[in-house]
This record gives structure tokens, sequence and C-alpha cells, in this order.
């Protein structure tokens, strides 16, 4: 396993530059917001790859009420913070694209409002966590959190649907309104950091169980 992850690395690597020579280079120049539209390649890969993380998290936090394995613990764990860092860059970022095709750096937009406090539930569980090692009672108390916090994910993911906003709808119309070379630019884009998240997830889930196996030789 340790191989693969090493190999798993340079691929992440490999797949980051590559997209941004897509980015870049390959897709066009959008006429009306320029340069800026190219935020979007970031933009949305951190959306949906914050949103499987959540998912892991929800799934690995039903594992954590069905069993007492510890690794579905340490695998909630990570994706939630993997899934903060990634919802963070997210919102970074849309506010940068907000600031070019808004001329504001935000609005009370629903799919703004309810990404953030999409952002706020999974920091407050990261919180809850820090008081849960070792100790059953707090894991399963935040597995149930993680479930529960789950709700707002599909919530922020339609919200541009279910009211009026000035978001755009990527999915809305057929092709998104961009280019095929565009989509070329978004799907390796989505692919570099889809595998740059495995391993930000495998690593930061085998560091969780080294930290966990010093604290049972010290307490041992």
């Amino acid at each position: 396993m340790n191989g693969l992850i090493k190999y798993m690395c340079i691929l992440a690597g490999l797949a980051l530059a590559v997209s941004q020579y897509f980015i870049w280079e390959y897709a066009p120049r959008e006429v009306t917001m320029g340069e800026v539209q190219r935020i979007f390649y970031f933009h949305l890969p951190f959306a949906w790859w914050a949103f499987v993380c959540f998912f892991l998290l929800f799934v690995s936090s039903i594992g954590v009420l069905a069993g007492k394995a510890v690794f579905w613990d340490h695998l909630a764990g990570a994706c939630a913070e993997v899934g903060v860092l990634f919802t963070t860059l997210n919102l970074i970022s849309g506010a940068a694209w907000a600031k070019g095709a808004w001329n504001t750096w935000w609005t009370w937009d629903p799919r703004l409002s309810t990404a953030l406090i999409m952002w706020f539930v999974y920091c407050a569980y990261l919180v809850l966590r820090s008081g849960a090692a070792g100790s059953l009672k707090m894991r399963r108390i935040s597995a149930v959190v993680g479930i529960v916090a789950f709700l707002d994910v599909p919530l922020v993911f339609f919200s541009a649907r279910l009211w009026r906003s000035i978001h755009p709808a990527v999915f809305a119309s057929r092709g998104g309104g961009l280019a095929p070379e565009m989509w070329h630019a978004v799907a390796v884009s989505v692919f570099a950091w889809g595998v740059m998240a495995l391993v930000l997830l495998y690593l930061r889930t085998n560091q969780m169980r080294a930290m966990e196996r010093i604290r049972q030789l010290n307490q041992g």
C-alpha cells in the first residue's frame, strides 16, 4: 500500500500539472468574463470533491454507529478535514469569481448562503471531534452529528434550482453554456483534484491510525 500511495502522489502531481495546461492554454477565453472565468475550473472541482468527502463522512458515520471499528471514525475525521479544506477553497475561489462577475466579493445568494452554513456546520463537527479521542461515546455523538450535517449538502447542490439565484446552475441546460474545450478542461481538473483528495484522505486516515496507536501505547 505504501508503494501505491507513492504512485498516487506522482499521479496527483502530474494530473494537476496537466490540468494547468488545459485551464490556461487549451480552454478558450470566455468572451464576457475573460480570464476571470478560468476560476471556474478550480471552483467546480473544489465543490464536487467537498460533496464527495461529506458523503463519505455520512457513510463512515453510519459505520461508526453500526459497529465499534475505529477505522470508520478515522475515515470520518479525514473526510471532514478534507471536505472543510475543499469547501474553504471553494468559498475563496467563489468570492474571487463574484468580484469579477457581480462586482462584489459576497452576496447573500441562496447557493452562497447554504454553502457558508455547510462550512460552519462541518467546522463545528471538527471542533466536536477534538474531544472525542479515545471515547466511544463521543465518537458516536460525532457520528450522529456527521449524519445530520449531511442534510445540508443536497440543499446546497439544489439551492440554485429551488430558489431564485444569480449563481449559475451549470447543468440547467444542455452543455451548461460551455464550449466542448471548456468541458474537457473541467473534466481534467475534476480528475486531478479527485486524485489529490484521495491522497489526502489516505494520508490523513493513516496519520490518525498512527496517533491512535501512540495514544494506546501511552495508556498501556
